[in-house]
């Protein structure tokens, strides 16, 4: 059996060389073509841009959809490659055992087609939480920009140590880390007050569950960021944490260090939670968290070069 699963391995080795040999042409065609464009053309921009809101999680949705779109192609192409082979073996003169390779590929295929499966209903699940994550970071952003009318400065996605801070608010009233959190509501039907999330000073109690761990985050990130400006402008510089639950009529019935509001609360920001910033300060300030926001490659510049 294994001489003859080597005899068609060796009868149809020309064919796969011959099935890599066009996707190899097609690849220096591309690559010839990018190398003479950018040989005679270059991007307009001469500097990075800056990081829009969400552009973290829009990286990761990218990289979740490959893996989705190559584990759904898996899917499809499994049992195809193991009829394949069931039949090519078939065909064989002098074959063998034909119903034991006939039950091992079937195994194998389904072994693999349910892996696969529960790999894509976690991967689901996760799409899910991206997208509430990118949409609530994308509406937050969008209130958030409006206080640029009011001369605050605001900035979206800065990097951290460890992850990043969603929003940064910087204004006369003091500098602001916002975290914002993305979370589902219970349909009216199901739940009273289904919109409604009670904010003690401690915790956060939504319709049907209770949560802690995001103002610990909050609190968190603007530890970080006000360190992180303290050594970069060369002055203490005050950070209040802020967190944002769009779509969520928040009811705060106690105090805390972590400000907890709905978006479209934002222009409480302007009145005040910090330290005041002179003019000098503020534009220190904003251009630090610009310098490190501004490092996003124009999709123009990302050719190679010649």
């Amino acid at each position: 059996m294994l001489k003859q699963l080597a005899q068609i391995s060796v009868n149809y080795i020309p064919m796969l060389v011959a099935g890599m040999i066009g996707p190899l042409i097609a690849g220096g065609v591309v690559l010839h073509s990018r190398r003479a464009h950018a040989r005679y053309r270059r991007s307009p921009l001469s500097r990075d841009l800056l990081r829009p809101a969400g552009h973290g999680i829009t990286e990761q949705l990218s990289t979740l959809r490959d893996r989705i779109d190559q584990y759904l192609l898996e899917l499809v192409l499994t049992p195809l490659l193991m009829l394949i082979a069931y039949l090519t073996f078939s065909k064989q003169p002098g074959v063998t055992y034909l119903n034991i390779f006939a039950t091992l590929i079937t195994l194998i295929a389904l072994i693999h087609i349910g892996w696969r499966t529960c790999q894509l209903l976690g991967l689901q699940r996760r799409l899910r939480q991206l997208r509430l994550g990118l949409d609530a970071e994308m509406a937050t952003g969008q209130e958030l920009d409006q206080l640029m009318r009011q001369g605050a400065a605001v900035f979206h996605d800065l990097p951290a140590d460890h992850g990043n801070i969603d929003h940064v608010v910087i204004c006369r009233a003091g500098v602001f880390a916002v975290e914002t959190k993305g979370r589902s509501k219970p349909q009216r039907t199901l739940v009273e007050n289904s919109a409604d999330v009670v904010f003690d000073g401690r915790t956060l109690s939504f319709p049907t569950w209770s949560e802690v761990r995001p103002l610990a985050q909050a609190q968190r990130q603007a530890q970080w960021l006000e360190r992180w400006l303290s050594d970069a402008v060369g002055a203490k510089i005050p950070v209040t944490p802020v967190l944002m639950l769009p779509g969520w009529f928040v009811k705060r019935q106690g105090r805390s260090v972590v400000r907890v509001m709905n978006p479209r609360e934002k222009h409480a920001l302007l009145g005040g939670y910090g330290r005041s910033l002179d003019d000098a300060l503020l534009h220190a300030v904003a251009h630090a968290v610009e310098e490190r926001c501004r490092n996003v490659k124009p999709h123009s510049a990302k050719l190679l070069p010649a």
